[in-house]
């Protein structure tokens, strides 16, 4: 009798987790069933009703004070009902659709704009229906529009957002942070001559600053239209790969307060789309991959302490102690996440011209006692090589090596400048990498000393014809490679 119950209860779950049956006279959309209905702008009562013949696969204009409403069914409904929400411009370029119903998603629609007429239609599908509370959302123009509206105004519902060439109003662009503090994944798709690019570039500074995921595709040559790809796999690849994604677990390191977000390359790739027949260029995380970044506070510590994980550690926790943040062009910290090192960033006081080190040497010790390796290679950028340099003379007995891109050996707290105090560092017998621009004006004051005072082992990559900026080597490769030597 019990296992009857049980397994009565369990058929009942499963039925749940299905989604409901629609009501009223379907039509064909693409090969797929499609359920029509209207809504009432006053009483939100939401009645059944059939596309015309004329209509076809697209969907005429509703009567005054009425909106229309449309969901078209998959033939096996992917586990737990996921969705697309189509932002405006029904049937417009729907191959993306189709392939996402071909893989069990529903795809719903509403006519413009948000307002609590979209609440109750999501509610409709949601709690009536049982599709998945968090839909992705597709939008060309003003759908792109509609999509970041409703997005922002119900971060907590959103799955994901593929925008094509999108409108965008002020108030959205001021509310992205709280996708992104939701970590949904947004990639835009845009004409290089759009006349409305710019939406995206605004949507790109605030969505990355605020830690979220953003990724960019650019057509080459290409205007406000056409939308979208002829390729369906790039964007239902895109929103089926946020749909499975599973949540991270949460590092050993970690305390019991701490802030997620991403790091990941910005550095565009030209490549061809062959299904458009045209060339586009690429970026971000959907693309090029993504690491999970935390933050965090120390008892002691002013300011925040970052680590950047990498995918899998390598062998012996390895690390990069910095001084500096890195950015999506920092191609040696993204290198070196690629073969197992964590990117950790000292924390730098809020009420001091600089570093303390003392709260550094409380951040080291947190985290080798959380199994991260004893010996770091300190690394920086430009001024910044200075402070870590300054805090390797501290301890060195405590790093593997030093490196630096473009380095200026200033430090704002040190007793003693970096240049004038190498023998502590000589003696331990620290090895120092430093990659140069042969145009950058301070190699021959800075580069150039340490390599005379220097006696220990010292190597120098010069990168002819290039100077100060870009500061990131042309041949990371090698970088890579070395700081690993020095860990080993």
């Amino acid at each position: 009798m019990k296992n009857i119950c049980l397994f009565f209860f369990l058929f009942l779950a499963t039925v749940q987790l299905k989604a409901q049956t629609f009501t009223g006279e379907k039509t064909n959309w693409h090969g797929f069933d499609r359920y029509d209905f209207v809504m009432s702008e006053t009483t939100f009562q939401i009645q059944p009703i059939k596309a015309t013949e004329r209509e076809g696969a697209g969907v005429a204009g509703p009567e005054k004070g009425m909106r229309r409403c449309i969901v078209v069914v998959p033939k096996q409904a992917a586990e737990g009902n996921p969705w697309s929400w189509r932002g405006c411009y029904w049937d417009h370029q729907p191959q993306a659709e189709i392939e996402l119903l071909k893989r069990g998603f529903h795809i719903a629609y509403i006519t413009t704009d948000p307002d609590q007429t979209w609440e109750v239609w999501y509610n409709f599908l949601v709690n009536e229906h049982g599709l998945s509370p968090k839909p992705a959302f597709i939008g060309m123009s003003r759908g792109g529009a509609n999509s970041f509206t409703w997005g922002t105004e119900h971060p907590d519902k959103v799955l994901a957002i593929c925008a094509d060439n999108p409108g965008l109003s002020q108030k959205s662009l001021m509310s992205m942070d709280k996708l992104a503090r939701q970590d949904v994944p947004i990639l835009n798709i845009c004409g290089s001559i759009d006349p409305i690019l710019n939406n995206t570039y605004a949507i790109q500074g605030v969505y990355q600053g605020n830690g979220g995921r953003m990724s960019v595709l650019i057509k080459d040559g290409t205007a406000h239209h056409p939308h979208s790809l002829q390729d369906p796999n790039v964007i239902a690849d895109f929103i089926e790969q946020a749909y499975k994604a599973k949540p991270a677990a949460k590092p050993g390191f970690l305390p019991d307060k701490y802030k997620k977000s991403n790091f990941y390359s910005t550095d565009p790739v030209y490549s061809y789309a062959k299904h458009d027949k045209l060339w586009v260029t690429s970026w971000g995380p959907y693309f090029a991959g993504n690491y999970n970044k935390y933050q965090f506070s120390l008892e002691g510590v002013e300011g925040l302490v970052t680590v950047i994980t990498p995918e899998k550690p390598a062998a012996g926790n390895p690390w990069i102690f910095r001084c500096d943040q890195p950015d999506g062009s920092s191609v040696v910290d993204l290198g070196l996440l690629a073969r197992g090192f964590h990117i950790v960033v000292a924390p730098i006081a809020y009420n001091a011209d600089g570093p303390l080190f003392d709260q550094w040497n409380i951040a080291y010790n947190y985290l080798v006692n959380k199994g991260f390796a004893p010996h770091p290679v300190m690394a920086g950028r430009g001024g910044a090589t200075g402070e870590v340099y300054a805090w390797a003379i501290e301890n060195p007995d405590k790093i593997a090596g030093i490196y630096g891109e473009n380095p200026i050996l200033r430090s704002s707290l040190a007793k003693m400048q970096p240049l004038d105090n190498l023998k502590p560092l000589s003696k331990a017998k620290v090895p120092i990498l430093h990659a140069c621009g042969s145009l950058d004006p301070n190699l021959k004051t800075q580069t150039g000393e340490v390599k005379k005072r220097y006696t220990g082992k010292m190597t120098v990559i010069i990168d002819a014809g290039r100077g100060h900026y870009p500061i990131a080597p042309q041949k990371p490769e090698k970088i890579i490679e070395l700081i690993e030597n020095m860990v080993k």
